[in-house]
C-alpha cells in the first residue's frame, strides 16, 4: 500500500526548477572545493571528467533539436494555409527580430561606450591556445561560408550537423510545398504532427536530466577558475556587461508588457525553468524542446510557436547581440584603438548581419566578434582578454535570448489572434 502516499511528497522538490537550482548550488560548492583543496592537475581532470554529464545532457537535447524543428515548423506551415499567411507572419517576425537585434547592438554599444571597461586595462594572463581555436574558425568566415552555412545543399547533412537555419530554410519550402497540394498532403502532414508530439513526449524524459547535467556543468567551471581572482580582474568588464544586459532585460520586459499587458508575468512564470536550464548549461538550445512547450501552454497557438520559434533561434538571439558590440569596442579600447561613431555604427551594421547565421555554433559569439575584429583592424588577440569570464557572461546570455524569443513568438501570437 504504501506507494499510495508518494503523491503526498511535497511537491516543491520534484519542481524541476528548483531541482535545477539545487544542482546548480550544489555544483558550486563543489567546484570551489575542489579549486581550493586539490592541487591543479586534479582540477583539471576532475573539471573534464564532471562536464561530461553536462555534454551527455546537451547532446541528449540536441538529438531532438532538428527532428522536433523539421516535424513541428512543417506542420506549422501546413496549418497556416496559404503562402499568403506564412508571409504574413514571417514578415511581422522579421520585423520583430531586426528591431530586436538593432536595439540590443545599441544598447551594448551604449554602455561600452559611458562605462569604458575596457580603458587603461592590461591583463598579462592571456591564454594563446584557446584564441587559436576561436580564431581558425574566423578565417573560414567570409560571404562564400556565411551564405553555405545559411543554405542547405542537403537536408540529411543539415540535421546531421544541426544546422537550425539550414533546416529551417528546407522545412519552410516542403510546408509551402504541403499547403499548396491542399488534401494529397493530409497524410504526411497528420503523419509529422504525431512525430512531433512523440518527439516532444521524449523531450519530456530527457529534461528530467537537466539538474544532472547543470550539475555538471558548473562544478566543472568553478574547480578550474579562481572565482576571487577573475573577480578583481574583471569586474569592470563583468559588471558593464551585466548593466548592459539588465537594461536589455528592462527594455524587452517593458515592450513584452505594452503588448501582452499583465499576462508577461503569466509568461515569466512559465519560462522560469527554460530560463534557469539555458542559464546553467550556457545553451539557449538546451531548452529550445521545453520552450516550445511552455509557450503552447502558455496559450500561444502551436502553428504560431513552430514557426517562429527555430526562425529566432536563427535570427533573433538579443543577448549575444548585445554582447557582440559590447566585446568587439571593449577590446579595441583595451589595445587602444579609437572607433569614431561612424565606425562604430558600421561595426553594428556588420554584426547585425553576420550574426544571423551563425546559430548552434558553439561560442559563436566569439567566432563573430573576433571576425569584427579583424574587419576593423582590432587585434584578434583581443579575444584571450575576454576568454576566461566568457563562460559567465555566456550564461547571461543565453538566458536573456531565451527570454527575447519567447517574448517575440508571445506577441506575434498574440497579434494573430486579435487577426
Amino acid at each position: 500500500m504504501q506507494h499510495q502516499h508518494i503523491p503526498n511528497k511535497p511537491s516543491f522538490f520534484r519542481n524541476l526548477t528548483t531541482q535545477i537550482i539545487i544542482a546548480m548550488v550544489l555544483g558550486a560548492i563543489l567546484g570551489v572545493s575542489i579549486f581550493h583543496y586539490t592541487d591543479m592537475a586534479t582540477a583539471k581532470s576532475f573539471s573534464s571528467s564532471i562536464k561530461i554529464l553536462a555534454t551527455i545532457f546537451i547532446r541528449l537535447v540536441q538529438m531532438l533539436i532538428a527532428p522536433l524543428v523539421f516535424t513541428t515548423l512543417v506542420v506549422g506551415i501546413a496549418k497556416l494555409g496559404d503562402v499568403k499567411s506564412v508571409g504574413r507572419i514571417g514578415g511581422k517576425a522579421l520585423a520583430w527580430f531586426f528591431t530586436a537585434s538593432f536595439i540590443s547592438l545599441c544598447i551594448g554599444m551604449l554602455w561600452v561606450n559611458v562605462l569604458k571597461p575596457g580603458v587603461g586595462l592590461n591583463l598579462s594572463d592571456v591564454d594563446v591556445k584557446s584564441v587559436n581555436e576561436v580564431t581558425e574558425k574566423t578565417h573560414a568566415f567570409s560571404a562564400q561560408n556565411f551564405v553555405e552555412h545559411i543554405f542547405p545543399k542537403s537536408i540529411f547533412e543539415a540535421m546531421a550537423a544541426n544546422e537550425i537555419l539550414q533546416i529551417v530554410i528546407f522545412s519552410i519550402f516542403f510546408g509551402l510545398a504541403a499547403a499548396s497540394i491542399g488534401e494529397n498532403s493530409k497524410p504526411v502532414v497528420n503523419a509529422l504532427d504525431k512525430t512531433s508530439h512523440i518527439i516532444l513526449k521524449m523531450v519530456g524524459y530527457v529534461m528530467k536530466f537537466a539538474p544532472i547535467g547543470v550539475f555538471g556543468a558548473i562544478a566543472g567551471v568553478f574547480a578550474v577558475r579562481d572565482l576571487s581572482e577573475l573577480i578583481i580582474t574583471y569586474t569592470k568588464f563583468f559588471g558593464s556587461f551585466l548593466v548592459g544586459i539588465g537594461s536589455l532585460w528592462l527594455v524587452l520586459l517593458f515592450i513584452g508588457f505594452l503588448f501582452l499587458k499583465g499576462r508577461i508575468f503569466t509568461l515569466l512564470k512559465r519560462i522560469v525553468s527554460p530560463l534557469i536550464i539555458a542559464f546553467g548549461t550556457t545553451s539557449s538550445e538546451a531548452v529550445f524542446p521545453k520552450l516550445t512547450e511552455e509557450l503552447e501552454r502558455f496559450g500561444i497557438k502551436d502553428k504560431i510557436v513552430s514557426f517562429m520559434l527555430p526562425l529566432g533561434y536563427s535570427f533573433n538571439l538579443d543577448g549575444s547581440m548585445m554582447y557582440m558590440t559590447f566585446a568587439s569596442i571593449f577590446i579595441a579600447q583595451a589595445y587602444g584603438v579609437p572607433l569614431d561613431f561612424g565606425t562604430q555604427m558600421s561595426m553594428l551594421l556588420v554584426l547585425m548581419l553576420t550574426s544571423k547565421g551563425i546559430a548552434g555554433v558553439p561560442r559563436a559569439s566569439l567566432v563573430v566578434v573576433a571576425a569584427t575584429c579583424g574587419m576593423f583592424n582590432i587585434p584578434i588577440e583581443g579575444i584571450a582578454l575576454i576568454l576566461p569570464i566568457d563562460h559567465f557572461c555566456d550564461m547571461f546570455r543565453s538566458a536573456t535570448n531565451v527570454l527575447g524569443n519567447s517574448i517575440a513568438t508571445s506577441v506575434v501570437g498574440q497579434w494573430e489572434k486579435e487577426e
